[in-house]
């Protein structure tokens, strides 16, 4: 297995950490706009090498493949080059994965009630292609989308014998010292936060499959709810946020609902509010003194990149799915299954943040059971799509184990 792994920001350089530990690939080539940036990444081992790229190009991150022959192509840029690393990785003949997939457009006459183009339709868009040249896209394998599908899988294989609801919960306790105290600094990528908060939530349903396939959208930040996460993070209120599980778990798992709820908090909620009202969540380009900028670049450039934040952040991060039915014996069952990580800990072994590494460990593990044929298919897939138990196995193997707590 060789992989063009583009981009080494926080989760592409934390990804270059985990698997460095590895041996089931032959190369590596870390691939950035920012040579130097990839150049750092890569300094883990020297299985990997640097490379430069422009990552909205397809026919740079095609070319960029076929000279280095890469058998796979891992995405680790934020969502908006989703599509041409997606089309450059199938011009070159490779595999594909992703940790996020490509961006929706709400419904141009009911965004709160209606769906639009959906997270990964245009994916899915191109699906017959890749399965009829046998070759796969692996589509949200980091942690959210990623494992909280795997898990999901897992419990309707192992656990339920019928799924009321497939409730994706996302939730931390996680604070960032500055200066003076605690400081307002996102610990993932603000890019593609403001994109996933401020866009209509997708909920799906299956009394609905007629209309919309079951999916259905709500304003952002609804149907708050207190969630108890484990481990000591405790009760957090969480909101509807759009999310690619909800867009990927009824393609697989059988189930009646399917939601997604964020742990944001009432601070980070109201910044969110006062950029969309400020119109600085705008991708756009307006033109100011010099030249043009895109509000969204700007308001990125002004915070402190996620991944530089590790050594003053403190606590836990939590991803997982509650998940509620009959268990197989029939009787009503409510149960959380989860993956935490202490900042702590994975700077302690790895040198990254708890939250770029949680991420990145995901496909890593998804790329080993590719390389050993356990897992394998065709076409434009999810995490759900595979058999959940060797992916678990692995986790746990990689020194994280997941958990599990009946409610």
């Amino acid at each position: 297995m060789r992989v063009l792994l583009v981009g080494a920001g926080g989760v592409g350089a934390a990804f270059t950490a985990i698997a460095a530990r590895r041996d089931f690939y032959e190369h590596v080539v870390v691939a950035d706009y920012d040579l130097t940036r990839a150049q750092r990444a890569a300094e883990v081992d020297e299985r990997f090498t640097a490379a430069q790229v422009d990552a909205s190009s397809a026919e740079a991150v095609a070319a960029l493949a076929r000279e280095h022959r890469a058998t796979h192509v891992l995405n680790a840029v934020d969502p908006r080059f989703v599509m041409s690393i997606f089309d450059g990785a199938f011009q070159a003949g490779a595999d594909y994965l992703d940790m996020a997939m490509s961006l929706s457009q709400p419904h141009p006459e009911a965004p709160y009630s209606r769906t639009g183009v959906k997270l990964g339709d245009h994916q899915f868009a191109k699906a017959a292609e890749w399965e009829a040249s046998g070759r796969l896209a692996l589509c949200g394998i980091g942690v959210e989308p990623g494992l909280s599908d795997v898990l999901a899988r897992y419990a309707a294989d192992h656990l339920f014998s019928e799924i009321d609801e497939l409730g994706v919960r996302d939730g931390a306790d996680l604070t960032v010292e500055g200066p003076d105290g605690p400081m307002f600094a996102p610990t993932f990528s603000i890019w593609t936060t403001i994109e996933e908060c401020l866009n209509p939530p997708v909920v799906w349903e299956k009394a609905r499959s007629e209309v919309d396939g079951g999916w259905f959208t709500t304003e952002p930040f609804t149907d708050p709810e207190v969630f108890d996460f484990p481990e000591g993070i405790g009760a957090v209120e969480c909101v509807n946020v759009e999310h690619e599980e909800v867009l990927l778990m009824p393609r697989w798992v059988e189930a009646k609902r399917v939601t997604f709820k964020y742990g944001l908090g009432a601070e980070f909620i109201d910044v969110l509010k006062t950029l969309h009202k400020l119109g600085l969540d705008r991708t756009d380009k307006v033109r100011v003194p010099g030249g043009e900028v895109s509000p969204r670049d700007v308001v990125a450039a002004c915070l402190p990149d996620p991944a530089s934040l590790g050594d003053r952040m403190r606590g836990k991060t939590c991803a997982g799915v509650h998940v509620t039915g009959k268990d197989k014996a029939g009787r009503p069952r409510a149960t959380y299954l989860y993956h935490v990580v202490d900042n702590q800990w994975s700077m302690r072994e790895y040198g990254h943040q708890c939250v770029v590494w949680q991420t990145a460990i995901n496909p890593v593990i998804a790329l080993e059971l590719l390389a050993k044929g356990t897992w394998s298919g065709a076409g434009v897939l999810g995490p759900e799509a595979f058999d959940a138990v060797p992916f678990l196995d692995l986790l746990t193997e990689y020194g994280s184990p997941w958990g599990q707590r009946e409610d």
